[in-house]
This record gives C-alpha cells, structure tokens and sequence, in this order.
C-alpha cells in the first residue's frame, strides 16, 4: 500500500457536487492498493498514521500525533498513486490492484483507522472526485507498507 498523508487545516470531497465527506484539523490521506497488499499491509500503516509525529506542540516542534490532537482523517481512494511513468507519455497502471481487492483493503484500512478512535470521513471509491483541501505547513510525506 502506499498513503500520500496530508496535514490540512480543512479538506472535502465532492461527488456530482455533492460533498461526501468534510472535516476541519487532520489529515487528508490519499490511498492506493496494489495487488500483493493484505490487510496486514493496512494495519501497519493505520497504525504508523496515527501515531506519527508530524503536529507542532507548544514549542513548534513536530512532537504530536493525530491521537493527541484529536483530529480526523479525510481517506480518498487513489489508485493513481501506482501509475508507471518510466516509459512513454502515459502512465501505466499495471501494479494498482484490480477494483475488488482495492475496494476490500481500502475498506477494512478505514475501519482500522476508525478502531484507533479516530473519525474518518471518505470519499467515493472508483468515483471522480474533486478534492479540496487547506494544506497546514504544508507538511506532505509518503508512507509505504
């Protein structure tokens, strides 16, 4: 699995210019399957996201997790994140995950976020979603199981 996480400040997911899911201080998680990935794949980085150290405390140092500031996640599906662009113009998408598999691991990922005690909000899996989001920092970093 690889996870693009976001620090935000506020993030939304619109579907069909409907909002999907919203939330105010957290991450916005940006999530992609491919096919050897298990639900141990998920549980290891359910757990690394939660407890990474990435907000400031009271003297701005990066010393806080998403569990001490009690925010939340915005999870959004993004099978992109496996596109291969070594050769050619357009990206191949050969190493992310079949829709079945992907939808499964990216369910049971969410759920296991949710059991650490966190709110999660989604977007719409397999969908055109637009994503909105106020990056705080911006602090980005890329996360592999």
């Amino acid at each position: 699995m690889r996870v693009v996480v976001q620090r935000s400040k506020e993030a939304s997911v619109t579907v069909n210019e409907q909002v999907v899911g919203k939330i105010e201080n957290g991450l916005v998680l940006l999530v992609g399957v491919t096919h050897q990935d298990t639900e141990e794949d998920a549980a290891y980085l359910a757990d690394k996201i939660v407890n990474l150290r990435i907000f400031e405390d009271e003297n701005n140092k990066m010393n806080l997790s998403l569990l001490d500031k009690g925010g939340s996640i915005l999870s959004v599906s993004q099978f992109t994140l496996y596109g291969d662009c070594r050769k050619g113009r357009r990206p191949n998408f050969m190493d992310a995950a079949k829709p079945d598999h992907a939808l499964t691991l990216y369910l049971r990922f969410n759920e296991l976020l949710k059991e650490k005690g966190v709110q999660v909000e989604t977007g719409e899996f397999g969908a055109m979603m637009d994503v909105s989001l106020v990056n705080d920092g911006p602090v980005t970093l890329i996360l592999e199981s």
